[in-house]
C-alpha cells in the first residue's frame, strides 16, 4: 500500500494568491493547531474586521489593506502557554500543487522570522513531515 501524501521540510515556499502573496517562506509547525499569518494592524469596526498586512522585514507584505465581512474569533493558546483570542477568516493556502481551502488565524507576529505558520489542521492527512529537508515544493506550481 503506498502513501500519496506529498513529503515536506520544516521550510516551505506557500502562496496566499488572494492577499497578493506569492513564493513567501513559511514555518511548517506541528505543535501548532491552527495556521496563522501575521498582520500589522488587526481592528473590528461595526462587524468588519479591517487588517493590514506589512512587514519590512517580508518584501511581499507591502502595507495592503483587506476587509473581512465572514470571521471568527476563537481563543488560542500560543507556543508561550498566553491564551489570546484572535480572529480567524477562510482562505486558500497553496504548498507545491496543492491548493487548499482553510481557515488561518490573523495575529501580528513581530519579529518573527516566518511571516505565515502552517499547523497541523491544514498539514493532517495532506503530507508527511521531514524535519531534515526545506523548500522542497516547487515554487512555480
Amino acid at each position: 500500500m503506498s502513501d500519496a501524501r506529498t513529503t515536506i521540510g520544516r521550510r516551505e515556499w506557500a502562496s496566499i494568491p488572494e492577499f497578493g502573496l506569492i513564493n513567501v517562506k513559511v514555518k511548517i509547525d506541528t505543535g501548532a493547531y491552527s495556521s496563522s499569518i501575521h498582520a500589522s494592524l488587526i481592528e473590528e469596526k461595526n462587524g468588519i474586521l479591517y487588517v493590514i498586512f506589512l512587514d519590512p522585514t517580508h518584501p511581499n507584505f507591502q502595507n495592503t489593506s483587506y476587509s473581512f465581512k465572514k470571521f471568527r474569533i476563537k481563543k488560542v493558546k500560543s507556543s508561550n502557554g498566553i491564551i489570546q483570542e484572535r480572529y480567524f477568516i477562510k482562505t486558500k493556502i497553496f504548498l507545491g500543487k496543492c491548493k487548499i481551502s482553510t481557515e488561518i488565524s490573523i495575529t501580528q507576529r513581530n519579529g518573527m522570522r516566518y511571516p505565515i505558520l502552517i499547523g497541523r489542521k491544514l498539514l493532517n492527512n495532506r503530507f508527511i513531515i521531514d524535519t531534515s529537508l526545506k523548500y522542497t515544493l516547487n515554487t512555480n506550481s
